[in-house]
């Protein structure tokens, strides 16, 4: 079996998207996680997918919601991808965002975000260290003014 470091840096030469996972806990606060692992899985039903560590702090508002908000970074949001990624417990201070109008999911980053997919979770499945949450898409929107955010070896660019 390759070693966790290996496969890390093997992965780490994939691009991908950076995404802020939101969902609301039981006290009704926001919470928020930067992932990279974020994909459409149907159109018909339209399904997205996020992978969350088993750790993360954001995961039992997810749980207890049953629901998410995908916000797609826009370019030149490395310091809030960054901040998303932390342990910090204030993440959203000084972040403007709003509710979804469905009342589900999570924090809508309207000002930080080229799209956002808000989401019902259908399905989670343990895959080693990680969950994956597979939700039914049930509202977003996109900008087409901005570029969303890549990252690839650590790095955060804009297209």
């Amino acid at each position: 079996m390759i070693e966790p470091q290996r496969y890390r840096e093997i992965m780490a030469t994939f691009p991908s998207g950076v995404v802020v996972l939101t969902a609301f806990g039981p006290d009704s606060l926001p919470r928020g996680l930067t992932v990279s692992a974020f994909c459409a899985v149907s159109l018909v039903p339209p399904l997205a997918l996020a992978c969350v560590d088993k750790t993360s702090n954001t995961l039992p508002a997810v749980q207890h919601a049953g629901s998410f908000t995908a916000n797609i970074l826009t370019a030149g949001r490395e310091q809030l991808a960054r901040r998303m990624a932390s342990k910090l417990t204030e993440k959203f201070d000084g972040i403007a965002w709003r509710r979804p109008e469905s009342g589900q999911g999570g924090p809508i980053l309207d000002e930080d975000a080229a799209a956002y997919a808000v989401c019902t979770l259908k399905e989670t499945i343990e895959a080693g260290d990680h969950w994956i949450l597979i939700g039914s898409v049930i509202e977003g929107a996109h900008r087409g003014d901005v570029s969303p955010m890549i990252f690839s070896r650590r790095g955060y660019f804009g297209l």
